[in-house]
Formats: structure tokens, sequence, C-alpha cells
């Protein structure tokens, strides 16, 4: 069992098929969440949709299975690379520890999208849990494809 940071292969071949739409949603592109995952989660390369499966517990916490929504900065391209990033997401006033953590695409039937791992288990206690996405640059941000 392992988290193992991925594009999923499953989302590769969307992404040719032209079933993921990364345009900013409210210019008609895809909606997408994050899904925290503890260390004994199994998500990776093989990984095809949103999974409950090793997902952070929600019991006593305010984080609410399935994650919470992610708001895209749309698309672009510099030089020979194309690139797609997210806003931060903070979870506020939660408990839990995750290790990892799923992106995926609630208009295209839960498709997972990426899979992160934080290496060492990240811990909230009663305060904010925060994922800090890279800059929206095509050297830094989290999808770049070259």
């Amino acid at each position: 069992m392992a988290i193992t940071q991925a594009l999923p292969n499953s989302f590769k071949k969307q992404l040719l098929d032209g079933d993921q739409d990364f345009s900013t949603a409210g210019a008609g592109g895809d909606n997408f969440k994050l899904a925290l995952y503890v260390s004994s989660a199994t998500i990776g390369a093989a990984t095809t949709s949103y999974t409950a499966a090793g997902e952070v517990s929600s019991s006593g916490t305010n984080y609410t299975s399935g994650g919470k929504a992610l708001v895209n900065s749309g698309t672009s391209v510099v030089s020979t690379t194309a690139f797609t990033d997210f806003a931060d997401l903070s979870f506020q006033n939660v408990t839990l520890t995750a290790r990892g953590a799923l992106i995926y695409n609630t208009s295209f039937s839960n498709a997972a999208v990426a899979v992160l791992n934080f290496v060492t288990d990240k811990t909230a206690t009663a305060g904010t849990f925060t994922i800090q996405f890279p800059a929206f640059t095509s050297t830094a941000a989290i999808i770049r494809i070259s």
C-alpha cells in the first residue's frame, strides 16, 4: 500500500480523447475537487477515479468525504510547455493527518487527474490544513505538459 505521485494513465488518455476541460469553470470548463488520503491508501498511476478507500476520516472533523472544490486557474502555454494549476485550498478547523491527495474531475465521472504524495504525514489539530499549489507558470504549475 502506498501513495505514488503521478498523473494517472487514464487521465493521459482522457486528455487525448478531449474528455478533460481545464478552461476556467465559469467559461465552460470542468469542475475539480481534491480529496485527502492517509498513508495506507493505495493511489497512483493506476487510479482511474475518486475512491473513498483510504480517504481521511470525516469523523469528528470539518473534512467531508470527497474533499473540497478547487478553483482552476485555466490553461496557458509558454514556449513548449502547456500548463494548468489551482488556487490554494484550505480546510478550516480540522483535526486530521494526511499523506497525500487526489485531484479529480467531478464533471467527468469523478475521473482521477493527479495523485499528490506529501512524502510524510501532514497534520492539523483543531486548525487549518492548507494545500499550497505552486505558481501558475510553465516551470512550476502542478500539471505541465512539455
